[in-house]
């Protein structure tokens, strides 16, 4: 046992425990739990109803720190609902969007009045009375709404609480803190700091503009009805990433998690490293157990989603009441109040502001490649004595494209696996669907950039209309390659007589001879920055429309983050970035043409995952004994 679980262990266990009378608690010693187990149970699932508890002891059957007597984590805040809600919830969508995710989006919006604390199982009972009484107090005077001003800096945008209305808050948050502290015998401890409303935390320092713009859309005056909340989470967790599963996985090995579609599964980051590649080990928030599962079957889910809501104080200028559940009809979990025609007025301005953004570029690795399934020695598993091609596999492909020198140029330079084939034009179908405009397509000279830029195009129904440009300067790191030499790549003719919609036009910008061997990783990012410039500005006669560029994973991050004035990352963080992105992982860049800059939002089209399918022999198991 790690010395910090020793330390955390010995004094949660330390604390006298003394007996509740809890209606839910007795109905589970009826059905004979031990009252430790299912007071846990009770505080896992906020002391709702009987059958949320047994719920959730029938799935933590095999948790192997069911009889660990950790506590949950405690914290109170101010939310708002209403009008101003829904506005915040427009902001919070269409800046993730705009800018990608920052560290506000964990969370719902609020206002913290008293941050995380444990108290003990059977103490939670007196903190919900704590709430009621203390909201009852204060129901008086609590201002019928709230003063916020928009405050900005290069990593925080948010609201701050006007002086007035911020000692209200302290004054009940104060309140709260002694009487929960003494009854409960629990150290909780204020909010005294400045109150606010955070709208986005820790973003990059050339998103802020576009943020503000998003925030002067927030009206802090709307009608908001706020509510004083207790949530609570599993304290183990607290610096975990949360994962959300996307699929189901049933265990292979017995060392592996079953996880269901939705179930929500903690992963250590400082264990990533120690894991085989596309692998990670996780704790499943829904059973307790862990174990390996594919990091692909995931999602990055918000900090708050395992959260659990337990009692809430609602303020009212008229009355008021103590909600012990989440049942009440205009009052949802995280203080929901839902509001269409809100809702759809404030997307309609966000529209409108949209209306700028003219011109997008959608960076995309290659699909599979037949070497990524059949290994380095792919192409002497289907070659004759005579040299010649034959499908031994049906994932090969069913010919390979006629080129004037050896086939074996193909070992260095592979094709596309079927599956690869597949995958390329169920991108293009997704982004036609999408109605997505494409104006140019440009392709790495590797043979799986170009097929894979032919089969968009091909699902896109543009295969006619769109020719490929392919440019040298968009290949892959060249220190990554496994020969000591640039691949012999097929020819522009080669690829126009293979029946591939080249642009024989085109001049590019980087000759196959300017690519060096084993080049630095500054030249590396020289070139990939010179490329994408260059790009952009011969594609700016055209105002609008997507460029769309095939290139490999190192593509994603080494021609967006100079399209969006990132400067490049670090060698050894851009290969651990680079070794997750699947194939046909994609970015997405659109620019801001009255800002004179490019910004990273959302792809057009949603991922493609799937599972790996193993080269099967119908006699092992079947005739064979």
């Amino acid at each position: 046992m790690a010395v910090a679980e020793t330390q955390l262990y010995a004094k949660v266990s330390n604390k006298h425990r003394s007996k509740s009378t809890s209606v839910l608690l007795e109905s589970l010693l009826a059905k004979g739990f031990p009252a430790h187990i299912a007071q846990k149970a009770l505080a896992a699932t906020g002391q709702k109803t009987i059958e949320d508890a047994a719920k959730w002891l029938h799935s933590h059957c095999n948790d192997p720190s069911l009889e660990d007597p950790i506590p949950q984590e405690y914290a109170l805040y101010l939310c708002p609902t209403g009008r101003l809600y829904n506005h915040l919830q427009e902001f919070w969508k269409e800046s993730k969007r705009q800018c990608g995710k920052n560290r506000a989006h964990e969370v719902f919006p609020h206002i913290t009045l008293c941050d995380f604390f444990t108290c003990e199982d059977q103490k939670v009972e007196l903190l919900y009375d704590t709430l009621k009484r203390v909201g009852d107090n204060f129901s008086q005077c609590f201002p019928t709404s709230i003063s916020l001003s928009l405050h900005s800096s290069t990593s925080y945008l948010g609201f701050f609480i006007g002086d007035s209305h911020a000692n209200i808050l302290k004054e009940f948050a104060l309140a709260f803190s002694s009487e929960a502290s003494a009854l409960a015998d629990c150290h909780v401890k204020p909010c005294l700091k400045q109150f606010h409303l955070t709208l986005a935390h820790k973003f990059y320092p050339h998103h802020q503009k576009t943020l503000e713009q998003l925030a002067k859309f927030i009206n802090p005056g709307e009608t908001c009805q706020w509510v004083a909340a207790l949530y609570s989470r599993d304290m183990r967790f607290v610096h975990y990433q949360t994962l959300r599963a996307l699929f189901q996985y049933k265990p292979q090995n017995i060392d592996e998690l079953m996880i269901n579609t939705g179930d929500f599964i903690y992963v250590d980051p400082t264990q990533k490293s120690d894991v085989s590649e596309g692998w990670v080990i996780g704790t499943s928030h829904r059973t307790g157990c862990r174990g390996f599962l594919p990091e692909n079957y995931t999602e990055r889910a918000n900090e708050s989603d395992t959260w659990v809501k337990h009692r809430e104080y609602v303020f009212v200028t008229t009355s008021r009441f103590f909600t012990q559940t989440e049942n009440e009809p205009n009052v949802k979990l995280n203080g929901e109040v839902l509001n269409p025609s809100m809702s759809r007025s404030v997307t309609n301005v966000l529209s409108l502001q949209n209306a700028t953004l003219r011109r997008g570029v959608l960076v995309m690795r290659h699909g599979e490649r037949v070497d990524q399934v059949f290994g380095k020695s792919w192409l002497q598993q289907c070659m004759t004595a005579d040299g010649k091609y034959y499908r031994a596999d049906l994932n090969f492909p069913s010919t390979l494209p006629k080129r004037k020198d050896s086939m074996k140029h193909f070992e260095y330079d592979p094709p596309l696996s079927c599956c690869g084939i597949f995958q390329s034009k169920l991108i293009g179908e997704a982004l036609l669907d999408q109605e997505v405009t494409v104006s140019y397509v440009y392709s790495s000279p590797a043979l799986r950039c170009v097929q894979t830029a032919q089969h968009v195009l091909q699902g896109l129904k543009l295969d006619q209309k769109v020719k490929i440009r392919v440019e040298p300067g968009l290949f892959e790191w060249t220190k990554w390659e496994a020969s000591t030499v640039i691949p012999n790549f097929m020819t522009v003719r080669e690829l126009a007589e293979a029946s591939y919609k080249i642009d024989t036009s085109y001049r590019c910008n980087f000759p196959l001879s300017s690519l060096v061997p084993s080049e630095s990783y500054e030249e590396y990012v020289s070139r990939s920055s010179a490329a994408i410039k260059q790009i952009i500005t011969a594609c700016s006669s055209k105002g609008k429309g997507v460029i769309i560029i095939v290139g490999h994973g190192s593509s994603l991050t080494s021609f967006t983050r100079p399209l969006i004035g990132l400067p490049a990352r670090d060698s050894s963080d851009f290969a651990q970035v680079v070794r997750k992105i699947p194939s046909l992982g994609m970015c997405f860049c659109e620019e801001v043409k009255e800002e004179n800059k490019w910004q990273m939002v959302n792809p057009p089209v949603k991922t493609l995952t799937h599972g790996a399918n193993a080269a099967f022999n119908w006699r092992n198991g079947s005739v064979e004994d």
